[in-house]
């Protein structure tokens, strides 16, 4: 082993190379991804502290009244500790991680990755990013079902900060926004946004329903935001089970609201 071969090494060159395999990309918040990772080895041997797995997104948040794009963590598990890569081998290690509940769907501008990063000592990391879907499970596809269903065609769906009061474990809550274009709301609401929560046995709901200003008072209201109406709706996973009951769950509350 040349001191050359270790101080290429060290910086990146020559070094151990790191290859995610997935058994599939398309999952939905709840599932289990399975895969092999490949390791690589470079020009010499080198001990890696660390295999992690990250579930990765991104997100927007205000910085001086501008929205900057970051990133986060939604999951991370250590697959693999202390171990020896030797020089030109290839090692093989199979991982099973859980994709949480609260994992954002890949609708719209969102996107989701595993990000597979060696801890090596006295050297650069290498990393490994794979890109997933994540799809609605079939309680969630039932209130997108149920919007649409209603007239609503989605515009944007999109992460961003959540409010520090709401004291979750994530930095962001990803929100869709709606657009009426048919039906009884075309012409009463401007736009609806969504927010899911998902819990063990239900589904909140953070709605806010924009109404449109009729007149010089509603021109005022919207000036002001005051036609804005915030709620919270909580389906149970039963509920969810029937997706006519959902519909009419959703149209009660726009009918009050709007």
């Amino acid at each position: 082993m040349s001191f050359v071969n270790r101080m290429l090494a060290s910086v990146g060159i020559g070094s151990a190379k790191v290859d995610t395999l997935l058994d599939k990309d398309t999952y939905s918040p709840g599932e289990t991804i399975t895969g092999t990772i490949k390791i690589e080895g470079g020009k010499v041997d080198q001990n890696i502290d660390h295999i992690t797995l990250y579930v990765m997104t991104e997100f927007y948040r205000e910085v001086d009244d501008k929205k900057v794009r970051d990133t986060a963590a939604i999951e991370k598990t250590t697959v693999g500790t202390n171990l020896v890569v030797k020089a030109e081998s290839l090692e093989e290690i199979p991982f099973s991680l859980q994709l949480p509940y609260d994992t954002p769907y890949t609708l719209g501008h969102t996107p989701v990755w595993i990000k597979t990063g060696l801890d090596i000592q006295m050297a650069i990391d290498p990393t490994d990013n794979d890109q997933i879907r994540v799809h609605p499970d079939t309680d969630a596809s039932a209130i997108f079902d149920a919007i649409e269903k209603l007239g609503f065609r989605l515009r944007k769906a999109y992460c961003g900060s959540a409010p520090r009061y709401m004291r979750r474990r994530l930095p962001f809550l990803q929100e869709f926004e709606y657009v009426p274009a048919s039906g009884a709301y075309a012409g009463k609401l401007d736009e609806l946004e969504v927010i899911l929560v998902p819990q063990s046995d239900s589904i909140e709901l953070l709605l806010e329903i924009d109404k449109r200003g009729k007149g010089l008072f509603g021109m005022l209201e919207e000036a002001m935001d005051l036609d804005e109406t915030k709620v919270r709706l909580t389906l149970t996973r039963d509920e969810l089970k029937n997706p006519s009951y959902v519909r009419s769950k959703l149209e009660q509350t726009l009918h009050r609201f709007s």
